[in-house]
């Protein structure tokens, strides 16, 4: 969905941009707006999001073989997050969302939805089921750190009146979710991430359910241990006037060794960022992310797995 948000019309918008665009990056004052939406005062316009529906009484047993998530007792209004990954187990689709009793509303990054829903229709065959993509008509918006809702877009400008809360941009919401070491598909994610880079295992995996697409390497990297690479939080030098952006290179004694996801400026912690780097960098290096130091905060063991691997 590439409209611009009613929202940005509201006192001190400035908009984000890139992948955001058409929606605030903040309105005024990015530390504050973290603070109210760590209070539950804040609501933040996720209408750029992509926003698919999925009814029909065969829904959940649908989705729950073709995804990585067990859905067959998703109760309603419970949040949930599954994937879809290629037959090599490599992340193609994130989606996040809840059940209201009759259908599965789900939302997913900028423009993923139109390849998301083709694909899905694709694999509907005899299965009872509709899939729409409804971003045109319901957008996705954060009435706290983390918790999405869907209202319907024409309801979008009178948002922060109806909500009784205080419109907050995505600068703060991306900052909390960086804190909390939780990747962004896209932005800290490339081709080739699998699940158990990045921490996804049991947040959007469930590992004890039947087959579906590319389980085979996600319970390979389980049973065995140690994926190729590992996502960690980096706390910057603050004393460093900008943050490193997407794409930039992380090296550690002249090497390069992963790349940067998303970056922020926290109201505690102060400049922080995702990377994924190589499992066999040593957790305790400073590292060089886009030419700024670093130091590591492990969110991916890089050892992961060898507590289920059988002791001979």
């Amino acid at each position: 969905m590439t409209s611009r948000s009613p929202l940005l019309e509201l006192p001190g918008a400035v908009e984000a941009d890139g992948i955001d665009a058409g929606v605030a990056g903040h309105y005024g004052d990015p530390f504050r707006e973290q603070k109210l939406l760590l209070a539950g005062e804040g609501v933040v316009d996720l209408s750029h999001r992509g926003v698919v529906r999925v009814s029909g009484p065969d829904r959940l047993t649908w989705l729950h073989s073709l995804t990585t998530q067990h859905l067959l007792a998703l109760q309603p209004h419970h949040p949930v997050t599954t994937l879809i990954l290629s037959p090599h187990g490599h992340v193609e689709h994130v989606m996040s969302g809840h059940d209201d009793g009759s259908a599965l509303w789900l939302h997913v990054e900028p423009h993923a939805a139109t390849p998301l829903v083709a694909w899905l229709l694709s694999m509907r065959f005899m299965m009872q089921v509709e899939v729409s993509d409804v971003s045109a008509e319901w957008a996705a918006v954060a009435r706290s750190e983390s918790t999405v809702e869907f209202v319907r877009r024409s309801e979008l400008a009178n948002l922060p009146a109806t909500s009784g809360a205080r419109p907050c941009g995505l600068w703060a919401f991306d900052a909390l979710r960086i804190a909390r070491g939780e990747p962004r598909h896209g932005l800290d994610t490339d081709h080739k991430t699998i699940p158990n880079e990045v921490g996804w295992i049991g947040s959007a995996v469930h590992l004890d359910k039947g087959c579906y697409r590319g389980q085979e390497t996600v319970t390979r990297v389980h049973t065995l241990g140690r994926p190729p690479r590992r996502l960690v939080l980096l706390h910057l030098d603050g004393s460093v006037d900008h943050l490193p952006v997407t794409g930039d290179a992380v090296q550690t004694d002249g090497r390069e060794v992963g790349s940067v996801g998303s970056a922020a400026r926290h109201h505690e912690l102060g400049p922080i960022a995702l990377a994924v780097v190589k499992r066999s960098v040593d957790p305790a290096a400073i590292l060089l992310a886009g030419g700024v130091p670093a130091s590591q905060e492990v969110l991916v063991d890089p050892e992961v797995g060898l507590h289920v691997r059988p002791r001979m």
